[in-house]
């Protein structure tokens, strides 16, 4: 069995200066109180997908290209939450455009590029989450729900297509990860009537490990280090240091107390403090 910590991947000169200058912008953008959020994401989604037309008077394009233009700008578009009845539209309203353009950038062509994504949805994060750690990562097509629900640790990583349905709200632990394309929710419906909606809190604990396609449910407790195996589904709370699988998922196995006290030593991550 082979130790592979990650590695540095350098991108070319000309292409790292160019990123720094734009996530910068990017940031000192955001950190202005007098922002406007909507503004900055129709400028940026506008020069991702139609590079030269920020200015250019729409009324001369089709009925099409002028509905396609119009959807860079947040004000023109509707997104799932903001037709849930408990939606605080104060905490919401901020949010909706950096949601807009996080879910938008990674459709785009920079959408799969690892060294500016992950660098432009940490930046993001910040602000769309009720709270986030140190060193997050986020890699393409995550989906969150309101934002403001969402608490995540340090050093949490989030992998490719996992939802993250804050809706009743979600906590993260420090040092924990979703793996790709995991379900992560926060509420449920009654079975008679699917209006009558529960919200209950989900908590992730630290250093704990949902793998590939698993489904944690509303409610559910993840306890520190533990884990939830591939394609299972969590419907109740764990146990530290247990791996649970299946459907429903049952705890299996104890980690190893003897690995756990030579567990290596923690290495560099070549995101961290970006």
């Amino acid at each position: 069995m082979s130790f592979l910590p990650l590695r540095s991947v350098a991108v070319a000169d000309g292409a790292a200066s160019l990123y720094d200058e734009w996530l910068a912008w990017l940031r000192e953008s955001l950190d202005d109180p007098a922002c406007d959020r909507d503004e900055l994401c129709r400028g940026i989604l506008t020069d991702l997908y139609y590079p030269g037309l920020s200015a250019v008077d729409a009324s001369s394009m089709s009925a099409s290209g002028r509905v396609a233009l119009a959807q860079m700008d947040p004000r023109n578009v509707t997104l799932e939450p903001e037709y849930y009845q408990e939606l605080d539209e104060k905490r919401y309203a901020p949010r909706k455009p950096l949601l807009w353009l996080w879910e938008m950038f990674d459709r785009s062509s920079l959408g799969e590029n690892v060294e500016l994504g992950i660098r432009f949805r940490r930046i993001l994060a910040k602000h769309v989450f009720g709270s986030c750690g140190e060193n997050f990562k986020a890699f393409t097509h995550v989906r969150v729900s309101f934002g403001y629900n969402l608490h995540v640790g340090d050093g949490v990583v989030i992998h490719r297509h996992v939802l993250l349905d804050d809706r009743g709200g979600i906590e993260i632990g420090d040092r924990s990860s979703v793996s790709d394309f995991a379900n992560v929710y926060s509420h449920s419906h009654n079975i008679v009537d699917g209006r009558i909606v529960y919200l209950p809190k989900t908590v992730i604990g630290r250093g704990a490990r949902i793998t590939y396609h698993a489904t944690v449910l509303a409610g559910s407790h993840v306890a520190d280090d533990s884990m939830v195996g591939a394609g299972s589904m969590l419907t109740k709370p764990t146990e530290p240091h247990w791996v649970y699988v299946g459907v429903p998922a049952r705890k299996i196995k104890e980690k190893s107390a003897e690995e756990r006290a030579n567990r290596a030593p923690p290495t560099v991550d070549p995101f961290s403090g970006r």
